[in-house]
């Protein structure tokens, strides 16, 4: 029953666009982010009004400036976009009496929600893997290359990173009967959890330090955040698990 599941949530990240909405979305982020890290210096010193002295001391564009670019989109525009496509997700099922048609059959509602997060991690990896590629093509041609393996390790990251809050906004979906209500929750889940990140005591523990790291093994830092990989991931895991215990509990 749950290959059947995962067959039908596929086709319906498909038939309502999400897949290609992650798609073509992640894969401008990768192409734009060397060139608006190439380019804006030059754009900046070509403004008419700006004075000599200040467009003297604004530096050239560097590699570092490309993956500055590329970890800022994804921790700005990745996060909004993984948090829109998936927090209505749950709650639009249940809104429209679909979920409840589905539980009469022998279906488990957890097997319903891991058939969801899967999907949607798919399309995630699809959209990060092809954003990827754009990134090395651009950044290769503008800059030089990257380091193919700190680059992977840091798009690795950035899997983690973005699935931890799509997560989030999965177990908002579940908590809510319907999609307004859905929105609702999974922002505060992610405004808690970007509260949480910023506070300098937890802070090294959290999903947000993952970028850091990333960064820092593309550029060649050696400071690593292997705490903060690991309760991402456990972090990850209680709130699937959440979501699956209450839609279990829940009546429809």
């Amino acid at each position: 029953m749950f290959p059947t599941l995962l067959k039908k949530e596929m086709r319906e990240q498909r038939r309502t666009h999400r897949l290609l909405i992650f798609v073509v979305a992640f894969a401008l982020i990768g192409l734009m982010s060397p060139l608006i890290a190439r380019y804006t210096p030059l754009l900046l010193r070509s403004i008419p009004d700006v004075p000599a002295e200040l467009a003297a001391i604004i530096p050239d564009p560097t590699l570092k400036d490309a993956v500055d670019q590329y970890t800022k989109n994804f921790s700005q525009l990745g996060l909004l976009l993984v948090i829109v496509l998936t927090m209505g997700i749950i709650a639009q099922e249940k809104e429209r009496g679909t979920a409840g048609m589905l539980f009469t059959k022998p279906v488990r509602r957890s097997a319903f929600v891991l058939a969801k997060w899967l999907a949607s991690m798919g399309s995630l990896l699809a959209g990060l893997l092809l954003a990827a590629v754009g990134c090395l093509f651009y950044t290769w041609i503008l800059f030089e290359p990257l380091p193919i393996g700190g680059f992977l390790a840091l798009n690795a990251l950035l899997m983690v990173f973005l699935g931890f809050f799509m997560t989030l906004a999965l177990t908002g979906s579940a908590l809510a009967r319907s999609q307004p209500m859905a929105a609702g929750y999974a922002f505060a889940l992610v405004v808690v959890a970007l509260i949480l990140g910023a506070l300098p005591w937890l802070g090294e523990y959290m999903p947000g330090r993952l970028m850091a790291w990333g960064w820092g093994l593309v550029m060649g830092g050696a400071a690593s955040a292997w705490p903060a990989l690991i309760v991402s991931l456990g972090l990850t895991g209680l709130a699937l698990l959440a979501a699956c215990l209450y839609l279990e509990k829940e009546e429809l």
